[in-house]
């Protein structure tokens, strides 16, 4: 059997000689897109028994079967990382989480802040989102998305143990009168639990900028000296983040 070029997210267990059903949408993805036939190879993960290489066993057009053959990478857990962001327009949140589970996090939270314009998402679709980046990007892990929840209640119940990087675009027009006012270098962080927040396109409200600042496990960073955009500063936060503390 030749190495498999198609990686597929199931939800099956994992295991030598394991048969894996699969559904409509699956079967037709391998077998009529992809045009694979019985004998065919295919990488399996489920986000908790590592990469599994298996073989087309039974091939249909509206079903068929995969049996695992030989693991070929073993379970590897993403940092200890989430990602709180503002939801923007439809397309750049499905960037925003696309790109976040291909950096790596482990768990994406969509908030809502005082200037959100999203009042509800839909968890579904960003969850399929984070699978296929999962699938193309090759990890054995798929990103966990939560429902919308609200950026105040969060920070009212937040584990303290789990430091919080926010990136606050007000810098230079505002004086927090604390040293806790000015952006913390990463370099001076501890390693361990963390997440990093997004504010929405309006930026945080004075309110909400305040409350940050105030928050013993709040480290303000500053992406630069121009204001990005909020797909945009996902990404730089994230990656100024791995550089730092994570797995890269």
């Amino acid at each position: 059997m030749d190495a498999a070029k198609i990686r597929l997210c199931v939800e099956h267990p994992l295991a030598s000689g394991q048969t894996v059903p699969l559904e409509r949408d699956q079967a037709h993805y391998l077998f009529g897109v992809m045009r694979l036939t019985e004998g065919s190879a295919v990488a399996l993960f489920n986000g908790h028994d590592g990469e599994w290489q298996a073989e087309v066993t039974s091939a249909g057009k509206r079903g068929g079967e995969l049996t695992c053959r030989s693991q070929s990478r073993p379970q590897a857990a993403p940092p200890d990382l989430w990602l709180l962001f503002a939801p923007i327009k439809k397309t750049r949140t499905d960037f925003i989480v696309e790109k976040a589970a291909e950096i790596g996090v482990a768990r994406i939270q969509p908030v809502q802040t005082d200037f959100t314009n999203a009042e509800r998402i839909r968890r579904d679709r960003l969850q399929a989102h984070a699978v296929e980046a999962a699938e193309q990007c090759g990890s054995t892990y798929v990103t966990e998305v939560n429902d919308l929840a609200r950026l105040d209640r969060l920070l009212a119940n937040w584990p303290a143990e789990r430091q919080l990087m926010f990136c606050d675009e007000a810098f230079a027009e505002a004086s927090y009168g604390t040293p806790d006012g000015a952006p913390r270098p990463l370099g001076d962080a501890p390693r361990g639990p963390w997440a990093v927040l997004i504010g929405p396109e309006g930026g945080f409200s004075e309110a909400e900028r305040k409350r940050l600042h105030a928050l013993p496990f709040a480290w303000p960073v500053q992406l630069g000296p121009r204001i990005l955009r909020a797909d945009t500063a996902a990404v730089a936060a994230l990656t100024l983040w791995q550089l730092h503390l994570g797995d890269w």
